[in-house]
C-alpha cells in the first residue's frame, strides 16, 4: 500500500508557527512575519532584503524580492525589477500586485550559487504503510535572471548532491545533505504531532553562502 495524500495544511504561516516553537529548527526558519506596513518597513531597514510571499499557494507565483538601499527602494516580480524613491510608492506598489491577498514578509538570504544562479533544495518526505520515508532529495538552479527555482518557472532539476558539491564543495555536500535530512525528521515530528494525518511533506531548504541551511517553508502538497 503506497502513501495517500493525506492531511492539506494550506497556510504558510501556520505551519511556520509550529516550526519556530522548537528551539532545535527556530535557528533555521528566516525571520518571518505577517505582511503589512509597518513590518515591511521595519524588516527591510533591518535586513535590506525581504521576500514577499503568499500565505496560501505554490510555484512561486506572487513572489516577490523587494531591497532597500539607502533610500531607494527595489522590487523584483518574475523578471521585472521597478525602483522607487520613496517606501510609500513601493508599499503601493506592491499592494497592486499582491490584489488583497494574505502575504507573508521573510527575511531574505544570498542563496549559495551554480553559475551565478540561486540553488534551492526540495525533501520529498512520504508516509508508506505507517514509516517516513525520503522520497527525493533535488536542487532547484534558478533560471538565468530570476530569484524563484520553481521547476514551473523554468528552474533546472540536479541531484541534491551534485546542487551541494556544485554550490558549496565536494567535502560539504555530504555533511548539509545529512543534516537536512535531521531537520525533515525532527520538523516532520513537531508538524505531525500538531497536526495528525499528514501524509507527505515537501521541505524547501536554502543554503546560504556561509552554508547554513534554511528552511523556507514546507508543502503539504508537493510537486
Amino acid at each position: 500500500m503506497d502513501h495517500t495524500l493525506g492531511r492539506q495544511l494550506a497556510s504558510k504561516w501556520v505551519k511556520t508557527n509550529v516550526l519556530l516553537a522548537s528551539p532545535a529548527i527556530a535557528p533555521h526558519i528566516p525571520p518571518t512575519r505577517l505582511f503589512g506596513e509597518a513590518p515591511l518597513r521595519s524588516m527591510l531597514a533591518q535586513y535590506g532584503m525581504i521576500v514577499l510571499k503568499p500565505v496560501r499557494g505554490g510555484g512561486g507565483l506572487g513572489v516577490i524580492k523587494v531591497t532597500q538601499n539607502g533610500g531607494r527602494f527595489s522590487y523584483t516580480h518574475m523578471f521585472r525589477t521597478r525602483t522607487f524613491m520613496s517606501f510609500r510608492e513601493l508599499w503601493e506598489a506592491v499592494n497592486r500586485v499582491r490584489r488583497r491577498r494574505p502575504y507573508l514578509i521573510q527575511k531574505g538570504i544570498q542563496l549559495a550559487t551554480v553559475g551565478s544562479r540561486p540553488i534551492d533544495y526540495r525533501v520529498k518526505y512520504v508516509k508508506t504503510d505507517g514509516k517516513w520515508i525520503f522520497r527525493a532529495i533535488v536542487g532547484r538552479i534558478a533560471r538565468r535572471g530570476l530569484f524563484v527555482t520553481n521547476l514551473c518557472r523554468g528552474g533546472t532539476l540536479v541531484s541534491g548532491f551534485k546542487g551541494l558539491r556544485r554550490s558549496l564543495s565536494p567535502e560539504h555536500a555530504l555533511i548539509k545533505k545529512r543534516e537536512m535530512r535531521e531537520l525533515t525528521k525532527t520538523s516532520t515530528c513537531l508538524l505531525e504531532n500538531r497536526f495528525p494525518g499528514i501524509g507527505q511533506l515537501g521541505y524547501d531548504y536554502g543554503i546560504d553562502r556561509n552554508g547554513h541551511i534554511w528552511i523556507l517553508e514546507v508543502n503539504t502538497r508537493p510537486q
